[in-house]
């Protein structure tokens, strides 16, 4: 699904409760993480609830692109991981570091419809892309 199949989806979700079972169904189907990428280097800070995130570059690709997994302890923030992905998986570091995406989540309306906590936890997520991206680029 790409961002703009999930901003269609939300628009076509008459209420917020449905948009946030979208949310979680989105969470689900999220590739498991790696039990060894369950540690600390990988857990991020400013999070509610536990979120590992990890990267790695798909060098496969020209221009090679950034690839993340991620898990959380919660049903709700894996369904925010699965939105953040949508965004920046597949993109190179360049796009990744340039990308405008709290106009993604004000298209989406998440900045009303998300607690204040969860909304520092999304900007945690989206500082920790950002970070291994421009790692990649000053590499």
């Amino acid at each position: 699904m790409s961002i703009d199949r999930v901003v269609t989806a939300f628009e076509m979700m008459p209420s917020w409760q449905e948009r946030y079972r979208l949310i979680i169904d989105m969470g689900r189907k999220l590739p498991e993480l790696p039990p060894e990428h369950y540690v600390d280097d990988n857990l991020l800070d400013g999070c509610m609830s536990k979120v590992w995130l990890t990267a790695q570059v798909d060098t496969d690709q020209d221009p090679p692109v950034m690839r993340y997994e991620a898990d959380s302890d919660s049903q709700i923030v894996k369904g925010l991981i699965a939105i953040v992905f949508e965004v920046f998986n597949g993109q190179t570091p360049e796009t990744i570091v340039s990308t405008d995406v709290e106009a993604v989540f004000r298209r989406l309306e998440l900045e009303q419809h998300i607690s204040s906590g969860r909304r520092n936890g999304l900007s945690s997520m989206v500082r920790r892309v950002r970070e291994l991206a421009q790692a990649e680029l000053a590499a």
